[in-house]
């Protein structure tokens, strides 16, 4: 099998905030702690070819691939585009993963570098390249239904 190819990490602006680790570690891994994970993109208008290229790639890498953690995840993983203009005129694409696979990390370069371990590099490059500014990445739960005070 080869050895996907080490892909720098993603650009300081665009990385999830780290979460603490048992240890004291730290990881940049998209991995949601909750019900439902969203990312909002936002895109420069010159480069949405591009990044639905890329997004293209992602959902056959997701669909092809033989980890059924990854195949769970293109079934909730969604992908949206916002009708209105984003933030400077960018395009707004948001990512709606629902329901958020449990440890599955939802990291772009390693799942392209998974499946593609000879274009990663570039693809990824077309990826970071078409953000407009660093993503919003939140974890999101159900709100409980209110409880009925009796008459």
């Amino acid at each position: 099998m080869q050895q996907a190819p080490q892909l720098p990490p993603p650009p300081a602006e665009t990385r999830q905030p780290a979460t603490a680790q048992p240890g004291g570690a730290a990881s940049s891994a998209r991995v949601f702690a909750s019900e439902v994970g969203v990312i909002f993109n936002a895109i420069r208008p010159d480069k949405v070819d591009d990044f639905e290229m890329v997004l293209s790639r992602l959902k056959q890498a997701l669909r092809e691939s033989s980890d059924p953690s990854r195949r769970m995840q293109a079934v909730g993983w969604k992908i949206l585009k916002a009708a209105e203009p984003g933030p400077n005129g960018s395009v707004l694409y948001v990512f709606v993963m629902d329901p958020a696979v449990k440890g599955a990390d939802y990291g772009i370069a390693r799942i392209l570098a998974e499946a593609f371990p000879t274009e990663a590099q570039n693809l990824y490059r077309l990826y970071i390249g078409a953000l407009a500014t660093g993503q919003t990445i939140l974890n999101l739960n159900s709100v409980p239904e209110p409880v009925k005070k009796p008459d």
